[in-house]
């Protein structure tokens, strides 16, 4: 609806209630109304999955229509994201957002920082959820509020061509609202506890919700050792839960990412349940380390299963945990991947322990086999040292090549003395493209980032603390914040305005008319960043 439809809609929600509402101005409420668009978080998921359904098709038809996200910790950070990228691109387009559950365990939780082992209130997820796209819907608000301000400086001005131009701009804006893929984790229970929070998810927004195989009880970052996954049955159960969430709230088009840690995790809890040889409780557990034993030799306290008529013994832990054989982590990653997508999931989600588009591509051609449209959300880690990983890389692939590398040693080639070689150039060429490479080569429909504002926090507060706390001092600020904001056009150098204060003066004048006492006078000191 434009914003002239929009008036007259309001005109005539007032024109029934006569005098007593001469003072309610049409025009103020389809400001207020377009600053709103999005009334509740379902309105946000119902509208962002047609988005990612709608990016998913324009990937099957051309794998460089990838998509990409950052992970974001703060309603504040992911609102910059989304302002930086319509500010350099000028569209959001097959840009989104991505909810790390580690980030939230790091940095959301009341108990303090913790470690990524599903121990944070649960609750903490939806709730960043409403909060990242609070700030995105306050983000919408204050950019049309600056053109409805620059509307009425043209029409005072007299300035019919600037007046269309704004118009124009009103009817064609483009929302900093986006698809969020939010991280469940392991569920946070059985499949019913799944189902309740998926439900808090969508509620709060979410159009994407991943999930992954391992144990909930026993969930590990995906990059850390003793991982514990669980029978297909039961991670089955819980991509049919989110699928109920989504259907009973409305959102039919919403999507599932179905992460497996197989190729990391190398124990389970639990033996599967075995109906009939061959089914899938009798392929997971065909992949555990298991020895024949003689019935006459049985110990005390054995599990045993039977299988083409031998007796075997899987190897059992200390922790009660029984592990699979050794190298059979990309053939369980598999063959999760297409049980998964045989039983409700949309994308898959496959944690590697390093960024090596062979590597993957290997796994997604498989499973095209069986599934050919399978695609992936891929994590380019933080955890990945970036740098060594692709330098080794270059260097096996140049020695493979039989090229003379003595003037490299493999084990050291992080080290600051071969930046600007010809191997660590090519290395970077290859970080470079990874992403459009990995999209074309080895299936992968989004690629994100979990952590990065965890890291650049991090460092951007490191480098303020030393020059502030040191030499430079107050020039330690000016110089490599403020000054810097100005220069490169940073939203939140006027950070009253960022935080509403030019939409509250908005919403006075509407309230009171004349009698308006506004914080965005001539004295207000935003206006030195004018210039």
């Amino acid at each position: 609806m434009t914003y002239s439809q929009t008036i007259n809609e309001a005109a005539k929600a007032i024109a029934p209630y006569g005098k007593p509402w001469d003072g309610i101005d049409a025009a103020s409420v389809a400001r207020m109304r377009l600053q709103n668009r999005f009334q509740t978080g379902l309105d946000i998921a119902r509208y962002t999955a047609k988005i990612m359904r709608a990016d998913m098709a324009a990937y099957d038809a051309d794998p460089a229509k990838y998509t990409q996200s950052l992970g974001c910790w703060h309603g504040f950070i992911g609102q910059q994201k989304m302002i930086s990228i319509k500010k350099h691109f000028g569209t959001t387009k097959g840009r989104y957002l991505y909810l790390s559950g580690w980030m939230v365990a790091a940095l959301r939780s009341e108990f303090g920082p913790l470690p990524d082992q599903s121990m944070h209130e649960k609750t903490s997820v939806p709730a960043l959820i409403e909060e990242l796209y609070t700030f995105l819907r306050q983000a919408d608000a204050r950019e049309l509020g600056m053109l409805f301000r620059e509307l009425d400086a043209a029409k005072a001005a007299g300035d019919a061509v600037g007046v269309h131009r704004l118009l124009h701009k009103i009817d064609e804006y483009e929302t900093h609202i986006v698809p969020i893929i939010a991280d469940i984790d392991a569920g946070f229970g059985n499949a019913e506890a799944t189902y309740l929070l998926a439900k808090k998810f969508i509620e709060a927004g979410a159009c994407c919700i991943q999930i992954e195989n391992q144990v909930s009880d026993e969930k590990q970052c995906g990059h850390q050792d003793g991982k514990v996954t669980v029978p297909h049955e039961d991670f089955l159960a819980k991509i049919r839960a989110v699928r109920y969430a989504f259907m009973e709230l409305g959102v039919e088009d919403g999507v599932i990412v179905a992460r497996t840690d197989s190729l990391g995790a190398g124990l389970t809890k639990q033996i599967a349940y075995v109906k009939e040889p061959g089914d899938l409780g009798d392929q997971y557990n065909a992949f555990l380390d298991c020895e024949e034993v003689d019935a006459a030799n049985l110990g005390h306290g054995d599990v045993l299963i039977s299988r083409d008529g031998k007796l075997l013994r899987p190897k059992r832990l200390p922790s009660n945990l029984y592990q699979f054989r050794p190298g059979t982590g990309e053939d369980r990653c598999v063959l999760d991947c297409i049980t998964s997508l045989q039983n409700g999931a949309d994308l898959l989600w496959i944690e590697t322990e390093k960024p090596h588009i062979g590597q993957i591509g290997g796994m997604v051609n498989r499973i095209r086999e069986v599934i050919p449209n399978a695609k992936l959300v891929y994590n380019n880690s933080p955890s990945f040292n970036w740098t060594l990983n692709f330098r080794q890389q270059v260097f096996d692939a140049w020695t493979a090549e039989g090229r003379d590398m003595s003037a490299y040693d493999r084990a050291k080639l992080m080290s600051v003395d071969y930046d600007g070689t010809e191997l660590a150039d090519e290395a970077d060429e290859r970080i470079r493209t990874f992403q459009r490479d990995a999209a074309r080569e080895a299936g992968i429909f989004h690629h994100l980032i979990t952590l990065p504002t965890y890291h650049t926090a991090a460092l951007s507060t490191d480098n303020l603390a030393k020059e502030y706390f040191g030499e430079a001092g107050m020039l330690g600020y000016v110089k490599n914040v403020q000054r810097a904001e100005i220069r490169q056009g940073i939203a939140c150098v006027k950070h009253q305005n960022m935080a509403g204060s030019d939409i509250g003066d908005d919403h006075k004048e509407y309230f009171a008319g004349e009698a308006a006492l506004k914080a965005g006078g001539a004295h207000n000191t935003m206006n030195q960043f004018a210039a």
